[in-house]
Protein backbone atom coordinates (compact mmCIF):
# COMPACT_ATOMS: atom_id res chain seq x y z
CA UNK A 1 0.00 0.00 0.00
CA UNK A 2 2.89 2.05 0.55
CA UNK A 3 4.50 1.18 -2.68
CA UNK A 4 1.25 2.33 -4.23
CA UNK A 5 0.73 5.47 -2.86
CA UNK A 6 3.95 6.13 -3.44
CA UNK A 7 4.05 5.49 -7.38
CA UNK A 8 0.55 7.53 -7.66
CA UNK A 9 2.12 10.21 -6.09
CA UNK A 10 5.16 9.93 -8.74
CA UNK A 11 1.83 10.74 -11.80
CA UNK A 12 2.02 6.31 -12.28
CA UNK A 13 -1.88 4.77 -12.83
CA UNK A 14 -1.17 1.90 -10.24
CA UNK A 15 -3.55 -0.15 -9.00
CA UNK A 16 -3.63 -2.48 -5.95
CA UNK A 17 -5.56 -5.75 -5.84
CA UNK A 18 -5.82 -8.38 -3.69
CA UNK A 19 -7.55 -11.97 -3.13
CA UNK A 20 -9.10 -10.40 0.27
CA UNK A 21 -9.60 -7.47 2.07
CA UNK A 22 -10.49 -7.86 5.46
CA UNK A 23 -11.76 -3.84 6.05
CA UNK A 24 -12.98 -1.35 3.51
CA UNK A 25 -10.35 0.31 2.04
CA UNK A 26 -10.75 2.74 -0.98
CA UNK A 27 -7.34 2.50 -2.54
CA UNK A 28 -7.74 -1.34 -2.86
CA UNK A 29 -8.84 -3.58 -5.37
CA UNK A 30 -10.83 -6.41 -3.57
CA UNK A 31 -11.30 -9.40 -5.52
CA UNK A 32 -13.82 -10.97 -3.59
CA UNK A 33 -16.48 -8.57 -3.58
CA UNK A 34 -19.72 -10.54 -3.28
CA UNK A 35 -20.71 -13.00 -0.81
CA UNK A 36 -20.10 -15.98 -3.45
CA UNK A 37 -16.82 -15.19 -3.77
CA UNK A 38 -15.84 -13.83 -0.37
CA UNK A 39 -17.19 -17.42 1.17
CA UNK A 40 -14.88 -19.53 -1.37
CA UNK A 41 -11.78 -16.81 -0.82
CA UNK A 42 -11.84 -17.07 3.13
CA UNK A 43 -12.61 -20.73 2.64
CA UNK A 44 -9.83 -21.45 0.56
CA UNK A 45 -7.48 -19.60 3.49
CA UNK A 46 -9.15 -21.92 6.47
CA UNK A 47 -8.48 -24.65 4.30
CA UNK A 48 -4.96 -24.19 3.91
CA UNK A 49 -4.31 -23.10 7.35
CA UNK A 50 -5.89 -26.55 8.17
CA UNK A 51 -3.79 -28.48 5.61
CA UNK A 52 -0.92 -26.54 7.55
CA UNK A 53 -1.57 -28.46 10.68
CA UNK A 54 -2.07 -31.60 9.66
CA UNK A 55 1.29 -32.11 7.69
CA UNK A 56 3.57 -30.19 9.39
CA UNK A 57 5.39 -30.75 12.90
CA UNK A 58 4.75 -28.38 15.68
CA UNK A 59 7.25 -25.78 15.13
CA UNK A 60 6.66 -21.98 15.00
CA UNK A 61 7.79 -21.77 10.74
CA UNK A 62 5.10 -21.03 8.39
CA UNK A 63 4.23 -23.40 5.55
CA UNK A 64 1.88 -23.22 2.65
CA UNK A 65 0.18 -26.16 0.46
CA UNK A 66 -0.53 -24.23 -3.18
CA UNK A 67 -3.73 -26.28 -3.55
CA UNK A 68 -6.35 -23.66 -3.38
CA UNK A 69 -6.00 -20.18 -5.65
CA UNK A 70 -7.46 -18.17 -8.60
CA UNK A 71 -6.64 -17.67 -12.19
CA UNK A 72 -6.33 -13.44 -12.34
CA UNK A 73 -4.80 -13.83 -15.73
CA UNK A 74 -8.89 -12.28 -17.46
CA UNK A 75 -9.11 -9.90 -14.83
CA UNK A 76 -9.81 -6.58 -16.46
CA UNK A 77 -7.02 -4.61 -14.41
CA UNK A 78 -4.73 -7.57 -15.15
CA UNK A 79 -5.13 -7.41 -18.65
CA UNK A 80 -5.44 -3.66 -19.25
CA UNK A 81 -2.16 -3.24 -17.32
CA UNK A 82 1.31 -2.57 -18.78
CA UNK A 83 2.94 -4.27 -16.43
CA UNK A 84 2.24 -7.02 -13.45
CA UNK A 85 3.80 -6.83 -10.24
CA UNK A 86 3.14 -9.68 -8.01
CA UNK A 87 4.00 -9.05 -4.03
CA UNK A 88 2.44 -11.83 -1.63
CA UNK A 89 0.57 -14.32 -3.10
CA UNK A 90 -0.13 -17.03 -0.34
CA UNK A 91 -2.94 -17.52 1.28
CA UNK A 92 -5.08 -19.37 -1.11
CA UNK A 93 -4.38 -16.39 -3.81
CA UNK A 94 -2.47 -17.22 -6.52
CA UNK A 95 -0.90 -21.48 -6.99
CA UNK A 96 2.20 -21.91 -9.64
CA UNK A 97 -0.38 -22.65 -12.07
CA UNK A 98 -2.02 -19.39 -11.73
CA UNK A 99 1.02 -17.27 -11.99
CA UNK A 100 2.39 -19.32 -15.15
CA UNK A 101 -1.06 -18.19 -17.15
CA UNK A 102 -0.09 -14.58 -16.62
CA UNK A 103 2.84 -15.21 -19.08
CA UNK A 104 0.54 -15.90 -21.71
CA UNK A 105 -0.74 -12.59 -21.20
CA UNK A 106 2.86 -11.40 -23.04
CA UNK A 107 3.63 -8.52 -20.48
CA UNK A 108 6.90 -7.72 -18.57
CA UNK A 109 6.36 -9.45 -14.90
CA UNK A 110 7.85 -7.93 -11.80
CA UNK A 111 7.37 -10.09 -8.36
CA UNK A 112 8.99 -8.76 -4.91
CA UNK A 113 9.81 -11.42 -2.55
CA UNK A 114 8.62 -10.79 1.03
CA UNK A 115 9.93 -13.78 2.11
CA UNK A 116 10.81 -17.25 1.16
CA UNK A 117 8.13 -19.05 0.13
CA UNK A 118 8.56 -18.32 -3.92
CA UNK A 119 11.51 -20.61 -4.06
CA UNK A 120 11.41 -23.06 -1.10
CA UNK A 121 8.78 -26.23 -1.26
CA UNK A 122 6.47 -24.43 1.31
CA UNK A 123 8.59 -23.19 3.93
CA UNK A 124 7.89 -18.97 4.64
CA UNK A 125 11.27 -19.31 6.94
CA UNK A 126 14.29 -21.23 6.51
CA UNK A 127 17.00 -20.88 8.93
CA UNK A 128 19.66 -22.85 8.25
CA UNK A 129 18.14 -25.19 5.89
CA UNK A 130 19.33 -25.49 2.43
CA UNK A 131 17.63 -27.84 0.69
CA UNK A 132 15.89 -25.23 -1.34
CA UNK A 133 19.58 -24.50 -3.28
CA UNK A 134 18.81 -27.99 -4.87
CA UNK A 135 15.47 -29.76 -4.99
CA UNK A 136 13.66 -29.52 -1.37
CA UNK A 137 12.52 -32.85 0.42
CA UNK A 138 13.34 -34.15 3.14
CA UNK A 139 11.75 -31.31 4.78
CA UNK A 140 12.25 -31.18 8.64
CA UNK A 141 9.18 -28.67 9.09
CA UNK A 142 6.64 -32.18 8.07
CA UNK A 143 5.63 -34.70 9.60
CA UNK A 144 5.73 -37.21 6.50
CA UNK A 145 9.22 -36.59 5.15
CA UNK A 146 10.89 -38.58 2.67
CA UNK A 147 12.57 -37.64 -1.21
CA UNK A 148 9.35 -37.42 -2.33
CA UNK A 149 7.58 -35.32 0.02
CA UNK A 150 4.82 -32.40 0.01
CA UNK A 151 7.97 -30.51 -0.15
CA UNK A 152 9.89 -31.92 -3.01
CA UNK A 153 6.54 -32.30 -5.06
CA UNK A 154 5.35 -28.50 -4.38
CA UNK A 155 9.15 -27.42 -5.71
CA UNK A 156 8.90 -29.21 -8.43
CA UNK A 157 5.58 -27.55 -9.20
CA UNK A 158 7.06 -24.08 -8.57
CA UNK A 159 10.31 -25.12 -10.85
CA UNK A 160 7.66 -26.56 -13.87
CA UNK A 161 5.61 -23.24 -13.80
CA UNK A 162 8.49 -20.84 -13.28
CA UNK A 163 10.45 -21.73 -15.83
CA UNK A 164 7.73 -20.36 -18.26
CA UNK A 165 8.17 -16.83 -16.66
CA UNK A 166 10.04 -13.96 -18.07
CA UNK A 167 10.09 -12.97 -14.98
CA UNK A 168 12.14 -9.79 -12.82
CA UNK A 169 12.25 -10.33 -9.18
CA UNK A 170 12.67 -7.03 -6.71
CA UNK A 171 14.29 -8.20 -3.68
CA UNK A 172 13.88 -6.10 -0.75
CA UNK A 173 17.52 -6.83 1.36
CA UNK A 174 20.73 -7.53 -0.15
CA UNK A 175 20.42 -10.89 2.07
CA UNK A 176 17.23 -11.72 -0.31
CA UNK A 177 19.41 -11.37 -3.25
CA UNK A 178 21.92 -13.58 -2.10
CA UNK A 179 19.20 -16.18 -1.08
CA UNK A 180 17.41 -16.14 -4.79
CA UNK A 181 20.59 -16.28 -6.52
CA UNK A 182 21.56 -19.52 -4.32
CA UNK A 183 18.12 -21.05 -4.74
CA UNK A 184 17.73 -23.95 -7.50
CA UNK A 185 14.38 -22.34 -9.12
CA UNK A 186 15.47 -18.91 -9.71
CA UNK A 187 19.18 -18.96 -9.54
CA UNK A 188 19.40 -17.65 -13.17
CA UNK A 189 16.58 -15.19 -13.28
CA UNK A 190 17.15 -10.87 -13.11
CA UNK A 191 17.03 -9.96 -9.39
CA UNK A 192 17.81 -6.78 -8.50
CA UNK A 193 17.48 -4.77 -5.21
CA UNK A 194 14.95 -2.52 -4.16
CA UNK A 195 14.24 -1.55 -0.54
CA UNK A 196 10.61 -1.60 0.60
CA UNK A 197 9.33 1.92 1.70
CA UNK A 198 7.73 4.00 4.04
CA UNK A 199 5.43 6.96 4.54
CA UNK A 200 7.87 9.32 5.91
CA UNK A 201 5.08 11.85 7.07
CA UNK A 202 3.67 9.26 8.92
CA UNK A 203 6.51 7.66 10.75
CA UNK A 204 8.32 10.61 12.06
CA UNK A 205 10.03 11.66 14.96
CA UNK A 206 7.73 13.34 17.55
CA UNK A 207 9.70 15.05 20.72
CA UNK A 208 9.75 12.38 23.31
CA UNK A 209 8.41 14.24 26.19
CA UNK A 210 5.94 15.16 24.25
CA UNK A 211 5.15 11.76 22.74
CA UNK A 212 5.46 10.17 25.98
CA UNK A 213 2.93 12.96 27.26
CA UNK A 214 0.62 12.06 24.36
CA UNK A 215 0.62 7.95 25.46
CA UNK A 216 0.32 8.58 28.89
CA UNK A 217 4.13 7.15 29.78
CA UNK A 218 6.30 7.93 32.14
CA UNK A 219 8.83 10.74 31.14
CA UNK A 220 11.39 9.66 33.05
CA UNK A 221 11.87 6.14 32.33
CA UNK A 222 14.13 4.79 30.00
CA UNK A 223 11.63 2.66 27.81
CA UNK A 224 11.90 -0.44 25.53
CA UNK A 225 10.05 -1.29 22.93
CA UNK A 226 9.58 -4.33 20.52
CA UNK A 227 7.41 -5.97 18.25
CA UNK A 228 5.29 -8.78 17.75
CA UNK A 229 5.23 -11.25 20.74
CA UNK A 230 2.87 -14.91 20.11
CA UNK A 231 4.05 -16.38 23.21
CA UNK A 232 7.71 -17.12 24.87
CA UNK A 233 8.60 -20.17 22.62
CA UNK A 234 8.03 -17.93 19.08
CA UNK A 235 11.31 -18.82 17.39
CA UNK A 236 11.14 -16.42 14.31
CA UNK A 237 10.76 -13.29 16.36
CA UNK A 238 13.40 -14.25 18.81
CA UNK A 239 11.43 -13.57 22.04
CA UNK A 240 13.67 -16.08 23.99
CA UNK A 241 16.69 -14.25 23.40
CA UNK A 242 14.55 -10.78 23.89
CA UNK A 243 13.77 -12.28 27.42
CA UNK A 244 17.41 -13.20 28.25
CA UNK A 245 18.83 -9.89 26.75
CA UNK A 246 16.56 -7.82 28.98
CA UNK A 247 17.45 -10.27 32.27
CA UNK A 248 21.55 -9.36 31.48
CA UNK A 249 20.75 -6.11 31.03
CA UNK A 250 19.37 -5.55 34.39
CA UNK A 251 21.92 -7.86 36.10
CA UNK A 252 25.44 -6.56 34.01
CA UNK A 253 24.50 -3.35 33.79
CA UNK A 254 23.12 -2.57 37.24
CA UNK A 255 19.94 -1.10 36.37
CA UNK A 256 16.94 -0.22 38.23
CA UNK A 257 13.83 -2.26 37.02
CA UNK A 258 11.96 0.85 38.50
CA UNK A 259 13.92 2.89 36.05
CA UNK A 260 13.14 0.93 32.40
CA UNK A 261 9.87 0.13 31.12
CA UNK A 262 9.26 -2.47 27.79
CA UNK A 263 6.54 -1.77 25.18
CA UNK A 264 5.59 -4.75 23.24
CA UNK A 265 2.51 -4.03 20.45
CA UNK A 266 1.35 -6.56 17.90
CA UNK A 267 0.43 -9.12 20.44
CA UNK A 268 -2.47 -10.96 19.40
CA UNK A 269 -3.63 -13.11 22.37
CA UNK A 270 -3.37 -10.76 26.08
CA UNK A 271 -3.30 -14.20 27.86
CA UNK A 272 -0.80 -16.13 26.21
CA UNK A 273 2.42 -13.42 26.71
CA UNK A 274 5.58 -14.15 27.92
CA UNK A 275 6.73 -12.53 31.53
CA UNK A 276 9.82 -10.20 31.16
CA UNK A 277 11.78 -8.86 34.22
CA UNK A 278 10.91 -5.47 33.80
CA UNK A 279 7.59 -3.22 33.94
CA UNK A 280 5.99 -4.05 30.80
CA UNK A 281 2.84 -2.68 28.81
CA UNK A 282 1.79 -4.71 26.07
CA UNK A 283 -0.21 -2.61 23.85
CA UNK A 284 -2.43 -5.06 21.09
CA UNK A 285 -2.37 -4.83 17.98
CA UNK A 286 -1.99 -0.56 16.43
CA UNK A 287 -3.77 -0.39 13.52
CA UNK A 288 -3.90 3.20 13.79
CA UNK A 289 0.29 4.32 12.04
CA UNK A 290 -0.17 7.85 13.23
CA UNK A 291 -0.58 6.28 16.99
CA UNK A 292 2.21 3.88 16.27
CA UNK A 293 4.82 6.22 15.19
CA UNK A 294 4.26 8.04 18.31
CA UNK A 295 4.95 4.57 20.01
CA UNK A 296 8.28 4.35 18.51
CA UNK A 297 8.88 8.20 18.90
CA UNK A 298 8.25 7.83 22.70
CA UNK A 299 11.09 4.38 22.86
CA UNK A 300 14.78 5.13 23.47
CA UNK A 301 15.07 1.91 21.60
CA UNK A 302 13.43 -0.55 19.29
CA UNK A 303 14.54 -4.23 20.55
CA UNK A 304 14.57 -6.30 16.71
CA UNK A 305 15.67 -10.16 17.87
CA UNK A 306 14.59 -11.62 14.90
CA UNK A 307 16.24 -14.81 13.71
CA UNK A 308 15.24 -14.33 10.37
CA UNK A 309 13.48 -11.25 8.51
CA UNK A 310 13.65 -10.05 5.14
CA UNK A 311 13.73 -6.21 5.30
CA UNK A 312 11.21 -5.54 8.49
CA UNK A 313 9.20 -3.11 8.79
CA UNK A 314 9.24 -2.79 12.15
CA UNK A 315 12.93 -1.30 12.02
CA UNK A 316 12.26 0.99 8.92
CA UNK A 317 9.68 2.27 10.98
CA UNK A 318 11.48 3.02 14.58
CA UNK A 319 14.12 4.51 12.40
CA UNK A 320 12.31 6.75 10.53
CA UNK A 321 10.63 7.87 13.74
CA UNK A 322 14.16 8.71 14.90
CA UNK A 323 14.70 5.90 17.64
CA UNK A 324 17.74 3.71 17.67
CA UNK A 325 18.20 0.16 17.52
CA UNK A 326 19.27 -3.11 19.37
CA UNK A 327 19.08 -6.06 16.67
CA UNK A 328 21.14 -9.11 15.31
CA UNK A 329 22.63 -9.32 12.49
CA UNK A 330 20.09 -11.33 10.34
CA UNK A 331 18.29 -10.75 7.27
CA UNK A 332 18.27 -7.15 5.96
CA UNK A 333 18.55 -5.51 8.75
CA UNK A 334 21.93 -4.90 8.63
CA UNK A 335 20.75 -2.81 5.17
CA UNK A 336 19.45 -0.47 7.80
CA UNK A 337 20.96 -0.33 10.97
CA UNK A 338 24.61 1.00 10.99
CA UNK A 339 26.74 -0.31 13.58
CA UNK A 340 27.20 2.54 16.45
CA UNK A 341 25.68 4.95 13.94
CA UNK A 342 22.04 4.43 14.62
CA UNK A 343 21.62 1.71 16.01
CA UNK A 344 24.03 -1.55 17.67
CA UNK A 345 24.36 -5.03 15.57
CA UNK A 346 24.60 -7.83 17.78
CA UNK A 347 26.26 -10.84 17.32
CA UNK A 348 23.59 -13.57 15.77
CA UNK A 349 21.68 -15.33 18.60
CA UNK A 350 23.72 -14.17 21.55
CA UNK A 351 21.51 -12.59 24.18
CA UNK A 352 24.77 -11.21 25.80
CA UNK A 353 26.07 -9.25 22.95
CA UNK A 354 22.06 -7.88 22.35
CA UNK A 355 22.26 -6.76 26.00
CA UNK A 356 25.32 -5.24 25.56
CA UNK A 357 23.37 -3.01 22.73
CA UNK A 358 20.83 -1.93 24.55
CA UNK A 359 23.56 -0.89 27.00
CA UNK A 360 25.82 1.22 24.61
CA UNK A 361 22.48 2.77 23.64
CA UNK A 362 21.89 3.27 27.24
CA UNK A 363 24.87 4.62 28.06
CA UNK A 364 25.49 6.79 24.92
CA UNK A 365 26.12 10.69 25.85
CA UNK A 366 24.21 12.33 23.04
CA UNK A 367 21.22 10.57 22.28
CA UNK A 368 19.51 13.08 20.44
CA UNK A 369 22.68 12.22 17.98
CA UNK A 370 21.12 8.74 17.89
CA UNK A 371 17.86 10.22 17.04
CA UNK A 372 19.10 12.46 13.97
CA UNK A 373 21.14 9.74 12.38
CA UNK A 374 18.21 7.12 12.19
CA UNK A 375 15.96 9.29 10.74
CA UNK A 376 18.58 10.66 8.35
CA UNK A 377 19.14 7.28 7.30
CA UNK A 378 15.79 6.63 5.68
CA UNK A 379 16.00 10.24 4.15
CA UNK A 380 18.71 9.03 2.23
CA UNK A 381 18.01 5.55 1.28
CA UNK A 382 14.19 4.78 1.80
CA UNK A 383 12.08 7.75 1.31
CA UNK A 384 9.20 6.95 -0.36
CA UNK A 385 10.46 9.48 -3.09
CA UNK A 386 13.56 7.33 -3.99
CA UNK A 387 11.96 3.69 -3.76
CA UNK A 388 9.42 4.68 -6.19
CA UNK A 389 11.82 6.37 -8.66
CA UNK A 390 13.08 2.79 -8.83
CA UNK A 391 10.99 1.38 -9.03
CA UNK A 392 9.80 3.11 -12.03
CA UNK A 393 13.14 3.30 -13.81
CA UNK A 394 12.78 -0.64 -13.59
CA UNK A 395 8.97 -0.50 -14.97
CA UNK A 396 10.88 1.90 -17.93
CA UNK A 397 13.77 -0.35 -18.48
CA UNK A 398 11.27 -3.58 -18.75
CA UNK A 399 8.79 -1.59 -21.01
CA UNK A 400 11.70 -0.48 -23.36
CA UNK A 401 13.12 -3.66 -23.77
CA UNK A 402 9.44 -5.76 -23.62
CA UNK A 403 9.04 -7.13 -27.47
CA UNK A 404 5.18 -7.02 -28.06
CA UNK A 405 3.11 -9.89 -28.90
Amino acid sequence: MRLNKALKAKGLDSELVVNFLFRANPEVQNLSKNLFSKFFAALGIILERITAKLFTKNVPIPFSFPVWGNDISGHPLVKSADIIHLHWINHAFLRPQDIAKLSGLNKPIVWTFHDSNAFTGGCHVRYDCDHFMKECGNCPILKYQGPDDSSHQIWKKKENAYSKLDITIIAPSRWMVESVKKSGIFGSANVVNIPNTLDTDVFKSTAKLEARAKLGLDPGKFILMSGFMPSRKDLHKGTPYLIEAIDLFIKNHEVSTDSVELLVFGNRDEKNVPEFSIPTTFLGTISDDEKLALCYSAADVFLAPSLEDNLPNTVMESLACGTPLAAFTTGGIPDMVKHKYNGYLAEYRSSADLAAGIAWIYNYPDKAELNLNARQTIEDYFSEWTIAEKHIELYKSLLNNHVPA
